[in-house]
């Protein structure tokens, strides 16, 4: 069970960030929704929160959910 998204970074650059069933978990824990709530409801919170979890677990961002959200331009879904 996994989740791929392509973030575009304020600088321009771009990195694919696999979220996987430990964020599913953050996200359902932080938002008491289950993450099937995704496919009817597909906020740009819950897409960045499941980016910036990722990222923070594999150590690629010591910033803030928010500080670290003010670095991004756009995130798009490319694969389930």
């Amino acid at each position: 069970m996994e989740i791929n998204l392509l973030l575009k970074y304020a600088d321009k650059t771009e990195k694919t960030i696999t979220a996987n069933a430990a964020d599913f978990i953050a996200f359902e824990t932080k938002f008491d929704k289950s993450i099937g709530i995704l496919q009817s409801d597909p906020r740009l919170t819950y897409l960045l929160f499941l980016a910036w979890n990722a990222e923070k677990r594999k150590k690629g961002t010591e910033l803030e959910f928010d500080a670290w959200v003010e670095t991004i331009e756009r995130v798009i879904v490319t694969g389930k």
